[in-house]
């Protein structure tokens, strides 16, 4: 699993000045819906290319039991702002922003007489 978060910039007129927010993902937090929270933390993991699939990466989980789980994730920012073009100033704090939970369902399956595994092979058999 990995989290996809862009800077945010947002710019507006307040009473007559020209204002500039920016917004940077700062950390990330998986929660897998087990139980399982991985972070906060500054790495958002990241897709991998089909010749890597079965790779544990910082943001891999194993699940103990099949079933279907809530998973979340929830990126914090940082942020700056600055008025009229002027010094950027940073803001006290930061954004916590959640996303709704999606269902992942986790399966199970064993496979026995075959030639090779699904990673190998992924159009095998049981695959």
């Amino acid at each position: 699993m990995y989290i996809e978060a862009t800077e945010q910039v947002f710019e507006m007129v307040l009473l007559g000045q020209s204002i500039r927010i920016v917004a940077t993902p700062t950390e990330y937090e998986i929660n897998y819906g087990d139980g399982t929270v991985y972070g906060p933390t500054p790495v958002p993991g990241g897709p991998l290319g089909q010749d890597r699939w079965g790779e544990v990466t910082q943001t891999s989980h194993a699940y103990a039991a099949s079933g279907d789980y809530q998973v979340g994730a929830t990126v914090y920012f940082s942020g700056t702002y600055s008025v009229n073009g002027g010094t950027v100033i940073p803001i006290d704090g930061r954004a916590t922003v959640s996303s709704p939970a999606q269902t992942l369902r986790v399966w199970r399956s064993e496979t026995r007489s075959v030639a090779d595994n699904c990673l190998v092979n992924p159009n095998g058999v049981g695959c």
